[in-house]
């Protein structure tokens, strides 16, 4: 593909991840972005049905009628932390994310919703690890937290996460969801021994898989599936 624009790159620990962008005439705004981590495609918003079905699918779970606080883990392309934002219910979104250069790709108008980011005063950016703190103290409850970080459950981009997806680990974070508030986790295929731990934490808890085609020229359709999986904190 000759038509590759790359708009920013940083070397962290994890490996070198770069920002990138090709025109698709028949996408919605006439790109697709992209992020890779050495060389590996990592996040694509070339569907992102299930970044944005992880807020919508919580956002219609919490036992509640009123405001939503949201804390989003991982910026990713802003897709999630955009969703929440279109919900009239949302009164603040604090997005977390270690990588302080995805802040600056937004201050930059370098993403696909760097505007919606930039100008919508609920936002919040704070550069940290969002496994860190809800692994600690719950100084703060939410009404939703949406991770959207690691490959999956047991595919971590750094093996200390890996305590968040243990029973011990989720009964810290339950601690962080106010009552009535639901924790949402995005993962590239399912898990059956996280869907037990969440079992053994939450009041209620449920799966959705999340399907969708992509085109390859000269090719059948490739179906695709992710898998969200919810957990909900009792009212009382």
């Amino acid at each position: 593909m000759n038509n590759i624009e790359y708009l920013g790159s940083a070397q962290r620990s994890i490996g070198l991840l770069y920002l990138s962008r090709f025109q698709k005439p028949n996408h919605p705004g006439g790109w697709v972005y992209s992020v890779h981590i050495d060389g590996d495609l990592l996040m694509s918003s070339e569907s992102p049905l299930s970044e944005r079905r992880l807020a919508t699918s919580a956002i219609a779970a919490h036992q509640g009628t009123g405001q939503l606080r949201t804390l989003v883990g991982g910026l990713g392309l802003g897709y999630t932390a955009a969703a929440a934002l279109d919900s009239p219910r949302t009164s603040v979104v604090r997005v977390v994310d270690p990588m302080d250069f995805v802040f600056e790709w937004v201050r930059k108008g370098l993403l696909p919703l760097s505007e919606q980011l930039n100008t919508d005063e609920r936002v919040e950016f704070a550069q940290g690890d969002v496994y860190d703190d809800l692994l600690g103290e719950a100084s703060e409850q939410w009404d939703l937290i949406l991770i959207d970080v690691d490959h999956a459950p047991d595919m971590p981009l750094d093996p200390k996460s890996l305590v968040f997806y243990t029973p011990q680990g989720q009964r810290r974070v339950r601690e962080h969801l106010a009552p009535g508030g639901v924790l949402a986790v995005w993962s590239a295929h399912d898990n059956d021994a996280f869907a037990a731990v969440l079992a053994e934490v939450y009041d209620k808890v449920w799966r959705e898989p999340v399907n969708w085609r992509v085109p390859f020229p000269g090719q059948d359709d490739q179906m695709l599936r992710n898998t969200l999986f919810f957990g909900c904190r009792a009212t009382t």
